[in-house]
């Protein structure tokens, strides 16, 4: 038999948490030759997931969960849920339903036929708003080009690996994750599903556009130094185009007399280099808080609550 172990970082998730359970316990029940287990992760809720997730875990042997000190961000959750997880299969995927569990029986036949690893892609994103959807796929298309790591348009986080691939992403334990990039730098054969686009079933999204642009920021940050030799190049052409403007100002100075300068070039000047020293300096903040915050060597997340035991005992047990 072959063990899954089912990861699901939750946060706020009151509304569709148990309709969740139902109809992905339902397809499990489905599989032959597998067993499996829920991880349930609590990314510090304020609402009733955390009693939610104990109700299930009463009534059902197959569930378990961690529940954290506060909100770690789902990046954390994740995480956290690949250090518990020790099945030979793991499957990640949200709780709203988005990520359609009826794909599950086909995305472990991929791995049957070889594949360490089965991940889902939208191929459509019907129900976004159309500004959601633009900065999306433009952020696909710049990461592409900026960094060595390729995201498939639409990639998302539901996918099943196998145990070895989730042991090397366990060896990236950086404070900073952006997983996407994570599982694409890690190597290993991947199988993409395309899907349509799916609505939450109940509540409603967690992420706010600034929210999102964060996270964008940080896995083209995380991934890429092309943006610090962007810099550069400005920096280089800026200088350039300075010495060659100094060359033509002397020459006519030294040709027809000192003109009185002008104000609006002055006040253009100064504004544009301005903006650049400015840009210039947060593109260099973003890689110095990255830095900042990786040095502290702070833990990803804390446990407050769990009906499982910790793995590092269980490593030492064995």
């Amino acid at each position: 038999m072959t063990s899954i172990d089912v990861i699901v970082p939750c946060y706020n998730e009151e509304a569709v948490l148990g309709h969740f359970f139902e109809v992905c316990d339902g397809v499990l029940k489905g599989l032959a030759g597998y067993t499996y287990r829920f991880l349930f992760i609590n990314d510090g809720s304020s609402d009733g997931t955390l009693a939610i997730m104990r109700k299930l875990a009463a009534a059902h042997p197959q569930v378990k969960y961690l529940s954290f000190s506060r909100n770690f961000g789902k990046e954390s959750a994740m995480y956290a849920g690949f250090c518990y997880a020790d099945a030979d299969l793991v499957i990640v995927m949200d709780a709203d339903l988005q990520h359609p569990p009826h794909m599950i029986p086909d995305m472990l036949r991929g791995i049957e036929e070889g594949y360490d690893c089965c991940a889902a892609m939208r191929s459509s994103r019907e129900g976004e708003s159309r500004i959601h959807s633009f900065f999306s796929r433009a952020f696909y298309r710049l990461n592409n080009r900026m960094s060595k790591i390729k995201l498939p348009q639409g990639a998302v986080d539901f996918r099943v690996m196998k145990k070895t691939m989730v042991d090397a992403i366990l060896q990236l334990s950086e404070v900073e994750r952006f997983s996407k990039g994570i599982f694409s730098w890690v190597g290993f054969d991947t199988k993409w599903y395309p899907y349509e686009n799916i609505e939450r079933a109940m509540g409603s999204s967690k992420w706010s556009f600034s929210g999102l642009f964060s996270y964008a920021l940080d896995g083209i940050t995380s991934f890429s130094t092309a943006p610090l030799r962007l810099v550069s190049g400005m920096g280089l052409v800026i200088s350039l185009v300075a010495f060659i403007y100094i060359l033509v100002t002397l020459i006519q100075t030294l040709l027809f007399g000192i003109d009185v300068p002008g104000y609006v070039t002055t006040l253009c000047a100064v504004l544009f280099l301005g903006g650049v020293i400015e840009l210039s300096i947060g593109v260099l903040g973003e890689y110095l808080g990255h830095m900042y915050k990786e040095s502290k060597h702070r833990p990803l997340f804390i446990v407050k609550d769990t009906n499982l035991a910790d793995p590092r005992k269980r490593e030492a047990e064995s």
